[in-house]
């Protein structure tokens, strides 16, 4: 268990200190400060419309981040013969692999919680302005109300950067695998391709036509990452939340939170199960990989 923690330490530092990291953490923090002072002109959704758009932007560079650091995890260390010297040492196969594997996401956490905090401080920022509200207001009804927005925005936002979270995790470990045979030039465009693969399977005829069609689209769903349980914005985003001590606890349409933190359990169950999928494929790979480099 040291090990892999000495492993899991040594690849977090690694990633967040490469240029691409911070690079993209300061693009990310910058356009989620541009698009927090522009209005989104939706007639009353212009906090709506900026936590969708500002939540698919800490999905992008987040993501891209990721994906650089796991395409050259294993492949770079394997051609450089860095993994020899690695290997030489009391440290078995898996432990690499898997620390590797979280050294990564939990670089990637790191960003999502730093744009998820600025992300909310502009939210709460901008939620005066675009309910025609004075931040500043006496009128207890007026503050009451103002309150009550604030608080129902920031409880959606949570849950939906903890799927935002475990979405890049299930990608980080396909990139993981796929590290372990190919390098960045092959990894990336991979992984890319799988991302917009997974948003697909939704559309799968799992029910419909032929045996031979329902059979076809059951393997594509299984093998393909299913990233709609990781999107749940309908609830966390375009609805209200149903939160207790604000106007919103009595309103019938409100989601409760109960409903939206069930929901994120199944989508970490889901996560964790084809998480252990890919990093079973990918230490398979890894086994039989020969470390002097000059492979793939």
């Amino acid at each position: 268990m040291y090990r892999l923690f000495v492993i899991t330490r040594h690849t977090f530092f690694e990633a967040i200190v490469q240029p691409i990291y911070s690079l993209l953490l300061a693009l990310g923090a910058a356009v989620i400060i541009v698009f927090g002072l522009l209005p989104f002109f939706t007639l009353g959704e212009d906090t709506v419309m900026y936590k969708s758009v500002s939540l698919d932007v800490i999905l992008l560079f987040v993501l891209i981040s990721t994906l650089f650091a796991t395409s050259r995890s294993i492949y770079e260390e394997i051609e450089d013969r860095t993994m020899l010297t690695l290997m030489s040492k009391p440290v078995r196969r898996w432990e690499v692999l898997v620390g590797k594997y979280f050294g990564i996401i939990l670089a990637a956490l790191l960003a999502v919680a730093v744009l998820g905090v600025l992300l909310m401080l502009c939210t709460y920022l901008r939620i005066p302005t675009d309910y025609l509200i004075r931040a500043t207001t006496l009128d207890d009804r007026e503050a009451r109300q103002l309150h009550d927005y604030r608080v129902m925005h920031l409880a959606g936002l949570a849950p939906s950067l903890v799927l935002l979270w475990l979405q890049i995790s299930v990608l980080a470990a396909v990139g993981v695998a796929l590290s372990t045979r190919f390098s960045l030039v092959v990894n990336l465009p991979t992984v890319i391709i799988l991302y917009v693969a997974g948003n697909l399977t939704r559309f799968l005829p799992l029910h419909e036509g032929s045996a031979m069609l329902r059979g076809l689209a059951n393997v594509i769903g299984t093998v393909l990452p299913f990233l709609q349980v990781f999107d749940l914005r309908d609830l966390t985003v375009y609805k209200p939340i149903a939160v207790a001590g604000t106007s919103y606890a009595q309103n019938p349409s409100a989601t409760p939170p109960s409903v939206i933190w069930a929901y994120l359990g199944i989508a970490l169950a889901y996560g964790i199960a084809y998480i252990t999928f890919a990093l079973s494929a990918g230490l398979w790979s890894f086994r039989t990989r020969e470390l002097g480099g000059a492979e793939g």
